[in-house]
């Protein structure tokens, strides 16, 4: 696959910064179905400091590869800060990495409501040693692709700006 010049840029950018401080990168995905770790291991020698990816669509995958709660699932759905948070934890304990992202959202044409709209994204981010964060951003008006293509620049985006700090 084929990215543009701004997700290899923060996706070689990551890998040094990763390199640098002997990190090993692991990543949690649900509406980009695992462009973020294409896009990383699009780069050659990545695999010095990438570690796995797991896609996890569903509910189950996310409960069984992750380790998220059902009760988190079912209170408050699949795209909710609590699943971000939980995905990028379970994403870390059942790797080998240091970090780890997670992306869960609705990238649309289908799937949003008025609580959560089309282009709603929720990002987890979890170091070793450090409790989970989680942010939240809402890409309005963009398309499926263009939902896809944005969370996978906000996800590199924010691991490099936790391992550069």
């Amino acid at each position: 696959m084929d990215f543009d010049k701004d997700i290899i840029t923060l996706a070689t950018s990551l890998l040094e910064a990763a390199r640098q401080r002997s990190l090993q990168i692991v990543t949690a995905e649900s509406c980009t179905g695992g462009l973020v770790s294409s896009a990383l291991t699009s780069i050659s020698g990545s695999s010095d400091v990438f570690d796995r990816g797991f896609v996890t669509y569903t509910n189950e995958a996310k409960h069984q590869m992750l380790d998220v709660s059902t009760n988190s699932l079912e209170k408050y759905g699949a795209v909710s800060e609590a699943v971000a948070k939980e995905m990028a934890y379970g994403a870390l304990v059942n790797s080998m990495a240091d970090i780890a992202v997670s992306i869960t959202g609705i990238a649309g044409p289908t799937g949003g409501s008025e609580e959560k709209p089309v282009g709603t994204v929720y990002f987890g981010l979890c170091f070793m040693g450090d409790a989970p964060q989680c942010f939240k951003k809402s890409f309005e008006n963009a398309d499926r692709n263009e939902v896809r293509r944005l969370s996978i620049i906000y996800a590199l985006s924010i691991m490099l700006e936790m391992i550069a700090s």
